[in-house]
């Protein structure tokens, strides 16, 4: 398998739009709803931008981030009378829930088998991953359609079980989409710095 790269930002108003989704890929995860979400808008961003204020991995990340921002907040208070969820909402979800589980024994992106390496090694790892993933399961019943999402970097096991025990916790459901979409912008800019696409962005 290749590995990961993206392609001159200056090259993206003419991209196709499989060039547009392995970008979303790449700084995301694999995800259809994504596609659907923020390949229209960012084409007309970067049709807006001309070479005097050139469009940026940095913005194309940002301006991702407010597209994810806005299908939670166009999002109605959840009903004591309906269980059903909006398409706003489970579109969110289900781009939230494109990235794999912490500790997950499969892992299909590369990027994020190696984000998680330092949680899947070392002395009492395979306890570790049990507790990891009740810990998941609790995570999914407490918030039912979300996938818990946290930026690891470099954060070991005590840490990480730590923030998710505090979250299920707390039990709020939009803070903790208002964490997974930050989490996923975090992830896509280290993605982005660590593949040399924003290190020239000022």
């Amino acid at each position: 398998m290749a590995s990961p790269s993206l392609p001159p930002m200056t090259s993206l108003p003419t991209a196709s739009d499989d060039t547009l989704k392995s970008v979303l890929d790449t700084l995301f995860e694999p995800s259809s709803g994504l596609h659907a979400v923020a390949i229209p808008s960012i084409r007309d961003q970067l049709s807006k931008h001309g070479t005097d204020t050139p469009f940026t991995y940095t913005a194309l990340i940002q301006h991702v981030g407010s597209l994810l921002s806005s299908l939670a907040s166009t999002t109605p208070e959840p009903s004591s009378t309906s269980t059903s969820s909006p398409p706003s909402r489970a579109t969110l979800h289900a781009i939230l829930g494109s990235h794999p589980r912490l500790g997950a024994k499969k892992v299909e992106s590369a990027q994020s088998r190696a984000e998680q390496a330092q949680l899947n090694a070392g002395a009492g790892a395979e306890e570790e991953a049990a507790q990891l993933a009740a810990l998941n399961a609790e995570y999914e019943a407490r918030f039912p359609g979300l996938r818990y999402v946290v930026f690891v970097n470099g954060r070991g096991w005590p840490v990480i079980m730590r923030d998710m025990q505090e979250r299920i916790a707390r039990g709020d459901i939009r803070a903790e989409e208002r964490e997974a979409i930050r989490a996923m912008l975090d992830i896509a800019v280290d993605r982005a710095r660590k593949l040399g696409a924003v290190d020239h962005e000022g």
